[in-house]
């Protein structure tokens, strides 16, 4: 699968976003090796706080699969934003955590905008399990 099918799976996810709220659908698609896609969307509720993001949701759906980091290909994420939507903090904290450092986050919007990064970039000095030791 390439970018832009990823990036198509991310858009399609989108329409099942529960944002009622800030109505800021997001989708996002999670690319494994073995091809395998694990789609999430933006799930909001009017206590804030209990929201989820699009990048967790398929994060953690992978992984509630038994995904492993190694196995992760790729993620796509598309909103529809002047400029390619950009994981917030939160996100990019997990994705540090459970995403390969170098592979490819394609960040996009509705009218075909991409814009190709790394959480090594999104994210130089993520907290991590070492500074817990």
């Amino acid at each position: 699968m390439n970018s832009l099918e990823l990036i198509e799976k991310a858009k399609e996810a989108r329409k099942l976003s529960y944002s009622p709220y800030s109505h800021f659908a997001v989708g996002a698609a999670l690319l494994c090796k073995d091809g395998t896609v694990y789609v999430g969307a933006n799930i909001e509720n009017s206590a804030y706080p209990m929201c989820m993001c699009a990048e967790r949701n398929a994060l953690y759906n992978a992984k509630m699969h038994g995904v492993k980091k190694e196995d992760m290909v790729a993620l796509a994420l598309s909103a529809d934003t002047d400029e390619p939507c950009s994981p917030c903090g939160a996100c990019r904290q997990v994705i540090s955590e459970l995403f390969p450092k170098d592979a490819p986050i394609y960040m996009s919007n509705l009218k075909g905008d991409v814009q190709e990064t790394t959480i090594k970039e999104l994210l130089p000095f993520a907290f991590s399990e070492d500074a817990l030791k």
